[in-house]
């Protein structure tokens, strides 16, 4: 069996991946990235938040993108029956980036491997980790299998696991818990969408709210296409009978404002379900690894913040790694581990009262406080860390203060 030695081999080729890849190769490390699939390949996760063209700029890979030409997001709009609620990204608390994209994945990946591979990092596709041992000073010993069946070892210093919904380290040694969030499920496809309005109404990303816990979002893309999908209950998913076409079609007749544009349009594929979604791991870091993106957490889809993290934890991972490697100390508990639970805390409990509908009072209020509208636009722009945000420093309470004070005026009026 060959053996290759790197300084980190990286597992998974999306976002996070390669993030992680281009910092670790632009500071002179030997890199290896081996990806399951092969590119370009469907992925969800579609709609970025601005916080993460900080990390796309910071290792040299904005400007392949911008290339691209993807549909320009510049903030969010939620509707409920008639009620609109519009986030504008340029109207928030945090200073940062006020736009960011909606991108075909297949794409967007494919694009951003391919710069990788244009500046000599070594990606290969096709390859899959079936064991790994680490050893008592951290590095490892990953048997890896190729299309072909055959099996060879990659010898690395340290590894990170960013292969997302596959959470390979995850599986292989034992790390992966329940969630403590609801069990939601989802349904999605890609659509030719031939009666798109012109102008910003056939372009904003929308989430329609059914209920409590069902919602549409349609997520247009720059090439015609747009991304459509429900995402409730598993009991209400699991309720609508016969092919996954049918049951779309059918939940689809639930949206007032968008059963008519979508009505009878071609599905682009058979549309996928993933069932009870939510995923969380016991830890974050071992002694040789880190987990990036989805393969340590994945909240739910309502906030759009998968990628986001997945870039942020890349990035973060990529730097302390490059510190290990050059014998400074790092603290991954402090520096890592803290630094991502406290981001997907506050993500964590936005999703949660979403749910619990205090953050749909919020939302919908009227009139609308400028403020407070500022300081939540800022966290569904991406920026959970910024403390200066009373809706990022105080997540626990706030949320569920205001509603509660949305409650009181609304029995008094009554």
């Amino acid at each position: 069996m060959s053996v290759e030695n790197v300084d980190v081999l990286i597992i998974g080729a999306g976002p996070s991946g390669s993030v992680a890849a281009s910092y670790l190769h632009n500071n002179g490390f030997k890199v290896k990235v081996v990806e399951k699939n092969i590119f370009p390949r469907f992925v969800i996760g579609e709609s970025l938040l601005p916080r993460c063209m900080d990390h796309f700029a910071e290792v040299g890979l904005l400007d392949c993108l911008k290339k691209r030409n993807y549909e320009v997001k510049q903030g969010a709009r939620f509707l409920r029956g008639d009620e609109v609620c519009n986030f504008d990204f340029s109207k928030k608390h945090t200073k940062g980036w006020d736009w960011t994209w909606q991108v075909p994945r297949a794409d967007f990946d494919k694009t951003l491997t391919d710069e990788l591979l244009s500046k000599g990092v070594d990606i290969e596709f096709e390859e899959e980790v079936v064991a790994v041992n680490f050893n008592d000073d951290g590095s490892s010993e990953t048997t890896i299998k190729n299309k072909l069946g055959e099996n060879r070892t990659v010898r690395a210093k340290y590894i990170i696991d960013s292969s997302g919904y596959g959470r390979v380290l995850p599986r292989l040694l034992d790390l992966e818990k329940a969630s403590e969030l609801l069990d939601q499920s989802s349904i999605f496809t890609h659509v030719k969408d031939v009666n798109r309005p012109e102008g910003w109404e056939g372009t904003r990303i929308t989430f329609d709210v059914i209920d409590l816990r069902t919602w549409l979002w349609v997520i247009p893309f720059s090439n015609g296409i747009t991304s459509i999908g429900y995402v409730g209950s598993s009991e209400f998913l699991n309720s609508f009978k016969g092919s996954s076409s049918d049951k779309l079609r059918e939940m689809l007749k639930l949206s007032n404002y968008y059963k008519e544009r979508f009505e009878d349009v071609e599905f682009q594929f058979k549309p996928i379900e993933i069932s009870d979604y939510s995923k969380s791991v016991k830890q974050l870091y071992g002694n040789g690894y880190v987990l990036t993106g989805n393969s340590a957490e994945f909240l739910d889809p309502v906030f759009s913040s998968g990628v986001t993290f997945a870039t942020e934890s890349a990035l973060l991972a990529a730097k302390l790694i490059t510190k290990s490697l050059q014998d400074e100390t790092v603290d991954w508990e402090l520096e890592y581990s803290d630094h991502m639970k406290n981001g997907v805390g506050v993500f964590e409990t936005y999703v949660k009262e979403w749910y619990t509908g205090n953050l749909q009072k919020l939302f919908f209020h009227t009139p609308e406080n400028p403020e407070i509208k500022k300081q939540i636009c800022s966290v569904l722009a991406g920026y959970v860390w910024d403390e200066t945000n009373p809706f990022v420093k105080n997540h626990h309470r706030l949320v569920k203060a205001v509603a509660y004070v949305i409650d009181m005026e609304k029995e008094k009026s009554e």
